[in-house]
Order: C-alpha cells, then structure tokens, then sequence
C-alpha cells in the first residue's frame, strides 16, 4: 500500500503472530519498537522508528498473561503519546476483563469500564475491536470505538464444510447466547434451537431442555463469543447429541480463551470440529486435532484501513 506512507503497525508480545499477518495484508511490515522486562518484572518500551505525525495502530490482545499484556499496552500507549504520533489507535483482538461489564452483586468493580479509562488515560485516541462478550462496553469509552464480528470468517468456515443448509440447525448454548444465534441464523437462513440451562453453582451447569427445532439426524452448530472452559458449549453439545439426537456437532468462536479444563472439555466433548479464531494465540499444547484456527488478519487490516482513510467501518459490522 504505497498510499500508507503514514500509517503504521505496531505490535505487543501477546499476539505477534497474528500482528505481522495483519502487517503483511496492509503490505508494510510491522514497526520497530522494544519491549522488554527489567529483572523485578517491570515493563520497558523504547519506539525505534520516527511516529512524529503519523498514524499509529498498535496491536495487543489482553488475553494470558491477562495483566501483563495490559499493562504492556499502556505503557506503549504512553510511549506513541509522547512521541507525538498524530493519532494513536489499539487494536484489541480480545478486549481482557470484558466479563466484568456490570454490577451483578453489591461491592464489586466494574473492570471493564476500569480498563476502558485506563486506555483512554494512556494515550489511545481509538479503538479496533472484534467481538466483545458484551456490546455496552463501547459507551464505556469516551472515544470512538470499532466493534467488528468474526462471523464472514466463521460463516466462510461453514461454507466451506460444504453441508447442505437442510441439515442445519443454529443452536444457542444459552439463553444469553439467543441475540448472536440469531444473526448467524439469518445469514444462513436456517433453523434455530436453544438449550434452556440451569446454573447449579458459579462452576457447574445442569442442562435442562431443549426449545425450538428439532435435532434429530441434524447437525447442530453452536456460535459462541468465546470458548473459556468450555464448559457450555460442551454441555450444549452433549444435549444436542443426547438429547437432541444429532448426528453431528460443530462449535465455533471467535476468542478461544481455553483456560482451565477447557482442553480436557473438548478432548472428550462429543463434536466433530472446533473453530476458533486466531485473537488469542494456541499454544501447542492446546492444539488438538479436531481445532481449525481461522485468522481474522485480513478482516481486522481492512478495518484498520478505513480508519486510516477515513472511510466507513460500519460496512464491516455483519
């Protein structure tokens, strides 16, 4: 992109991976900066290229370690701030603390509006994101906020399974999953079902029923933001197969957190694919055979594109 002579990329270590793909899509490679860790474990970045003026996208997953990565962020942030970049934007893959988006009980923190000021205070002037567990956590910022959806990159993934639409059927793995089941729903122009579950204690789910149509000789695909412990999209899983009688099951998502007993979950979860995306890294002993990672590189370049020519993002909210 020779037109780009003044936008450039930068990334944190929390997903350099995906950070020179979305580089390699803009067609410049990934700007010079140095980030390190002093021996008491404190953060150090020095900019090792001139941003005076120009128009800086730094990449950072706050995924595991969770406070490591942020605060590696904001101290970049402070960094492009007082470097004079004209305009600084953070590309979050994966938003961390986005689960603590409200007060569920008396005396505890709102951490994702924290994280939203703390951002804000460091020097971002923007934010590129993809798929926030929930979508208020845009009017936490002060600042213009990109809220993209992975779903052309999960629904190309469906296409490409090459399944007839007449064995589909969208399952929500919750009742507070119904909202994305229902885009995907509408996009492929399929049946939906919705597993009514009871939380038992903070740690365990007793699936209950099944609500809407039918399972049986079908093949249900389970849309989730993210993949934690896997813990419900397993069990839907497991209804769908037992209860339900599909004949076969898929789960995708966009942020495959994987922690806990989420691989052991999903060694012995009774499906035929995984799908992820790549805004968190996979360590290798995470990679099971049945995992497809899909990366959302090119979809998050051209968002960062239109950014930077000033040209409309809302075309990519799908």
């Amino acid at each position: 992109m020779n037109s780009n002579n003044q936008l450039k990329v930068f990334s944190g270590r929390a997903n350099v991976p995906l950070a020179e793909k979305i580089a390699q899509y803009l067609g410049d490679p990934l700007g010079k900066i140095e980030l390190k860790n002093f021996p008491d474990g404190e953060f150090w970045a020095r900019i090792d290229e001139d941003v005076r003026g120009r128009d800086v996208f730094v990449v950072q997953s706050t995924c595991h370690p969770v406070n490591e990565n942020l605060m590696e962020l904001l101290i970049m942030l402070d960094s492009f701030k007082r470097a004079s970049a004209a305009r600084v934007t953070v590309v979050l893959p994966y938003y961390g603390y986005a689960r603590q988006d409200r007060k569920a009980e008396g005396r505890v923190p709102i951490t994702a509006k924290l994280v939203a000021n703390l951002l804000t205070s460091a020097g971002a002037q923007r934010v590129l994101t993809l798929d926030l567990h929930a979508a208020q956590i845009q009017g936490f910022f002060d600042i213009p906020v990109d809220h993209l959806y992975a779903s052309p990159v999960l629904l190309d993934y469906v296409y490409r399974l090459g399944i007839d639409r007449r064995e589909i059927i969208v399952l929500s793995p919750d009742e507070g999953s119904v909202k994305r089941a229902l885009r995907y729903q509408k996009k492929l122009d399929v049946n939906m079902a919705i597993v009514d579950k009871r939380r038992v204690s903070a740690d365990k789910v007793e699936i209950a029923n099944l609500i809407g149509a039918s399972l049986e000789g079908k093949i249900a695909l389970i849309f989730d933001d993210m993949i934690s412990t896997a813990g419900t999209v397993v069990g839907a899983a497991r209804t769908a197969r037992t209860i339900g009688k599909a004949k076969a099951v898929y789960i995708l998502s966009t942020h495959g957190v994987l922690c806990g007993d989420a691989i052991k979950n999903l060694r012995e979860a009774p499906v035929e694919r995984v799908a992820i995306t790549d805004t968190i890294p996979l360590t290798p002993e995470k990679r099971l055979p049945n995992i497809d990672v899909l990366t959302v590189a090119e979809l998050l370049a051209d968002g960062i594109k239109r950014i930077h020519f000033n040209q409309s993002v809302s075309e990519l909210f799908v």
